[in-house]
């Protein structure tokens, strides 16, 4: 496969600020993680999935050296699907304010909801953080989650002409339904499962509309991301700076932005004239593929 010939290096000396910077991640594969990051970060396919196993192939964080490091590069790149989705929604993110001053009754309605949904999941991972780590954080665990989650999107799907929808805008978004999307979000702690996945589902399976779905679940993305990168950042920035150095993770993040700007613009469009099938297809595909290279000893 191609990342497996991704060798390059970039060697920053004292001149660059970064002592001794380990080179495991080398320009060409921080600009491909950046990428990674980006392209599946608010798809319904999972982005840690797709970095654990990409960090694998291109020999990344595989050694205690930069084990921590790595953990932490692959939560800080999530910076630019962040700044992604402010560029995006901007206009959601301006009305949530106008709600904050008391100039939007629906701009408020959107902010509360959204932190009811916010924290659920920051409640369990905070609890449950090391254990998941420890346990799940693991290439079988992610192959299981693919491969369930699109049986589930492919269930789903099939009965979705059932449901009724009650909720067309995302300032009618009840605090029931919000809450219930946040308990949502919190099975995607099981690393390959996904944030958008469980919480689209759950808001459509509540009674939303698609667009309501998937704006609501970008916006509690942003919520989410931005908490995880910042405790991330205050905990072991220093590790990252002193293990990579500054260049390479800036590269990352810098790539993760443009790609999720591509990605989550393409989905929205997608999903307008098109139901969530093809996701469950991949998820199935890239769990059995990703199988068979773990059970025959390639990665």
């Amino acid at each position: 496969m191609v990342v497996v010939s991704i060798t390059g290096s970039v060697a920053l000396g004292d001149d660059g600020g970064t002592g001794n910077a380990v080179e495991s991640l080398t320009t060409p594969k921080a600009v491909l993680l950046g990428v990674v990051e980006g392209v599946t970060e608010y798809l319904p396919v999972s982005s840690t999935g797709h970095l654990l196993i990409t960090e694998r192939l291109i020999d990344v964080g595989q050694s205690p050296s930069d084990r921590a490091a790595t953990d932490t590069y692959t939560v800080v790149i999530q910076i630019g699907a962040i700044l992604a989705v402010l560029g995006i929604f901007r206009d959601r993110f301006a009305l949530m304010f106008q709600g904050m001053v008391g100039r939007s009754a629906e701009g408020r309605s959107l902010l509360v909801a959204l932190l009811l949904a916010f924290v659920p999941a920051v409640v369990i991972a905070v609890v449950f953080q090391d254990p998941i780590k420890e346990k799940l954080l693991r290439p079988w665990p992610v192959v299981i989650a693919w491969t369930v989650g699109g049986i589930v999107i492919l269930g789903f799907v099939a009965k979705q002409s059932r449901l009724r929808e009650r909720i067309s805008t995302l300032g009618a978004v009840p605090p029931g339904v919000a809450l219930g999307i946040g308990l949502a979000q919190a099975v995607a702690l099981w690393p390959g499962t996904s944030r958008s996945f469980v919480t689209i589902l759950a808001a459509l399976a509540m009674g939303c509309s698609m667009t309501v779905a998937v704006e609501f679940a970008f916006l509690l993305g942003f919520l989410t991301l931005s908490a995880a990168t910042g405790y991330e950042l205050l905990q072991n920035g220093n590790t990252l700076v002193d293990t990579f150095g500054v260049l390479n993770p800036v590269v990352g993040v810098v790539v993760a932005g443009i790609a999720a700007f591509v990605s989550v613009k393409w989905m929205i469009s997608y999903l307008e004239k098109h139901p969530l099938t093809i996701f469950g297809w991949y998820r199935i595909g890239v769990g059995l593929l990703t199988g068979v290279l773990l059970a025959t000893g390639v990665i």
